[in-house]
């Protein structure tokens, strides 16, 4: 017999979900900037490379191929990546160094001037996607961290910080898709209306 506390769990979720959302607005001006940027990196030739752990690992991969596919309306590929799905280096640069420094070595073999970091990390505490990111710096890529909570270290590191208030990682990860989701379409938007 499922508790009454078990029924109920999913209203309680639903309502958490809803008060995550309530303040989603707050941070319209810094997805324009997101936009902006990712219109400016696709238009130079640049590529859009995202990476996080765990469940922000699969939701960067998941965004990546919303460029590189498509999302709503027909169009070509747009340069994406998530450096989060190929299991021989992430395996092979973890036991040969250190899983902190897996997405920097990444960084340091693929990524561009012209390029867009985007990192993942929900807490803003994680080593490897705040190593990247500060590579990317150093290469001269744009980076963006999507996190959460107080924005931990990484809102010290990326050029544009997303620091989603809320302390429930998955309310995180659901504001941080919606964001992904926003900006696959409005990238779809400028680029076939420009075709």
């Amino acid at each position: 017999m499922i508790s009454k506390q078990i029924q109920q769990s999913y209203l309680a979720s639903l309502e958490r979900h809803k008060k995550a959302f309530e303040i989603m607005h707050l941070y319209h001006n810094q997805v324009l900037i997101l936009l902006e940027q990712c219109h400016k990196t696709l238009n130079a030739g640049g590529k859009v490379i995202w990476m996080g752990n765990g469940g922000s690992a699969a939701d960067a991969q998941h965004l990546a191929a919303e460029f590189m596919v498509r999302y709503k309306k027909e169009r070509g590929p747009l340069a994406s990546i998530a450096l989060t799905t190929d299991t021989s280096i992430l395996t092979a640069h973890s036991n040969d160094y250190h899983f902190d420094s897996v997405f920097e070595r990444q960084i340091q073999g693929l990524c561009k001037p012209e390029d867009l970091v985007i990192g993942l990390t929900t807490s803003g505490t994680s080593a490897n996607i705040n190593l990247a990111l500060a590579a990317a710096n150093e290469i001269g890529a744009y980076t963006v961290a999507l996190t959460g909570r107080d924005g931990g270290k990484v809102k010290e590191i990326a050029k544009l910080p997303i620091v989603i208030a809320n302390d429930e990682t998955a309310r995180i990860q659901e504001a941080h898709m919606f964001i992904g989701h926003w900006l696959c379409e409005a990238i779809d938007a400028l680029v076939v209306d420009a075709a």
